[in-house]
């Protein structure tokens, strides 16, 4: 539910339940008062009241106490005394007593109010003979009940009770009422501020306790709601921004884990030809190199490892690019025939230095053209080309390039007859930092970045590679260019 509609409800049923609970409660307290009351609500709806009835019932008991007591003492409502208990029995009714001698006030619980109302009295004689009805004083607002006697020196006197009717309710019920209304106003203030924590505080609460959790590095606490309005909102921004941060350290951490290991390939792999290096160096100062064939050799296995370092160290530069998508390319049109027979015959004479076999077969138009970075696409050539030296595990090693002509694109088919790669490898073989040898062997080496590098340079040069290989048979590497397309005139 959202904020708003919360609000306007809680406004509404601070003003509405209160206002129907009190009604309710006015109508079961007027039920009940004294035991024969009945509220009601007059034509207005404004004012609870009692019928004149009711009130006329309140003092009946006390007019046939005083009535007995004439009988048996006449003299009795002469005692001021016992009247004054009579007028404090009255005041939690609204009522006072008059007792009137000849044309006097002989006695009165309420001296302004009596002399008030006192010449409107009935005169002596006049008592009413059904005296549950009295006398209705409808512009004073006031019930009068009366009764004759004479006082002991043979005065006429009248007794009188007076009741207020324009009070509404009895202090009493007045007391009751309160405490209803105050039962009612708690009642309602728990309801509401139940509602509105376990709508609004609580999940406020839970929201806090997730952000505390995602400040002391706990991106693993979860908040769930079904809710529809703000509260559901701001839970699902949340979820959204511990995933995205989530995602973010995972990466981050993958990152910093692959650079490690990158850092610990390269060390590694730097760490054997500067060996061999060194120990080919020594052998020469040494003098072991004592005839011209293996002073050559040795120069020669120097100058290989050298270019090992060399491969290695680009291929730290270029991975760097990468991870910054900083690789610089100088593109232009290059002619397949020209380009790939270059790159055969530079590559073919280390290929035959290592006893491996280079075949090379352009199926091409001589005139195809493609677009791209001369070096780059050298590089895209030497990696795969490295790899299958790499691996390569015949006594008799076979290398085929194959260029294909595709009518908008040329695919170059780079093959091999090495140990193959296994079927759950080739998927992953492009990704940065796998290797199929997990277990490393030295005499392998490679930083595990070589193909990611080639894969990022054929994607950037708006091609694709895949690779299909068969364990203990061989590996071919296919890629994809698009062929240059002359304008044509008009």
């Amino acid at each position: 539910m959202k904020f708003k509609t919360r609000m306007v409800i809680t406004s509404l049923s601070i003003v509405l339940v209160p206002f129907l609970l009190m009604i309710v409660a006015f109508l079961v307290i007027g039920s009940r008062i004294e035991g024969t009351g009945t509220g009601i609500l007059d034509q207005y709806g404004a004012s609870f009241m009692y019928t004149i009835e009711n009130y006329s019932r309140m003092t009946e008991e006390v007019l046939e106490q005083i009535k007995e007591q004439i009988a048996t003492d006449p003299e009795v409502l002469e005692d001021t005394d016992y009247l004054d208990e009579i007028t404090n029995d009255l005041q939690s009714k609204s009522s006072y007593i008059i007792v009137r001698k000849d044309d006097s006030i002989y006695y009165t619980g309420n001296n302004t109010a009596a002399k008030k109302i006192f010449s409107s009295l009935p005169e002596y004689g006049n008592e009413m003979p059904n005296a549950e009805t009295g006398y209705y004083y409808n512009d004073m607002k006031k019930l009068v009940k009366e009764i004759d006697f004479l006082f002991s020196d043979g005065s006429e006197g009248s007794f009188f009770i007076v009741t207020s009717v324009s009070s509404l309710i009895s202090k009493t019920t007045l007391k009751h009422i309160m405490l209803v209304y105050i039962l009612i106003l708690v009642f309602t203030s728990l309801v509401l501020t139940h509602w509105i924590s376990s709508g609004i505080l609580k999940p406020i609460n839970q929201l806090n306790k997730a952000m505390q959790n995602i400040a002391e590095g706990n991106l693993e606490y979860m908040l769930t709601t079904d809710e529809k309005g703000e509260i559901g909102e701001l839970y699902r921004n949340y979820e959204d921004m511990r995933l995205r941060l989530k995602e973010s350290l995972d990466e981050k951490f993958e990152h910093e884990q692959k650079n490690r290991e990158l850092i610990s390939n390269i060390s590694h792999d730097l760490k054997t030809p500067i060996t061999a290096v060194k120990g080919y160096v020594e052998g020469i100062m040494d003098g072991v190199a004592d005839t011209q064939e293996k002073m050559d050799k040795y120069i020669k296995t120097i100058y290989n490892k050298a270019n090992d370092m060399d491969r290695l160290i680009n291929e730290l530069t270029t991975y760097s690019g990468i991870d910054n998508n900083r690789i610089p390319y100088t593109f232009r049109r290059i002619n397949v025939a020209e380009y790939f027979g270059d790159c055969v015959e530079e590559v073919g004479l280390d290929l035959e230095s290592r006893n491996i076999q280079l075949n090379y077969t352009d199926l091409a138009e001589p005139s195809t053209q493609i677009i791209a970075d001369p070096e780059q696409l050298k590089r895209v050539i030497n990696n795969i080309i490295g790899n299958s030296v790499k691996y390569m595990d015949k006594e008799k090693g076979v290398i085929d390039i194959r260029i294909l002509d595709e009518v908008d694109s040329i695919r170059v088919e780079i093959e091999d007859n090495g140990k193959g790669i296994a079927a759950k490898d080739l998927p992953n073989i492009f990704e940065r930092f796998y290797r199929t040898d997990a277990s490393r062997n030295s005499s392998k080496g490679g930083s595990g970045i070589g193909l990611s590098i080639v894969k990022k340079i054929v994607e950037d040069h708006g091609g694709y590679i895949w690779a299909t290989s068969k364990e203990n048979e061989g590996t071919c590497m296919h890629f994809v260019i698009r062929k240059y397309q002359m304008p044509q005139e008009e």
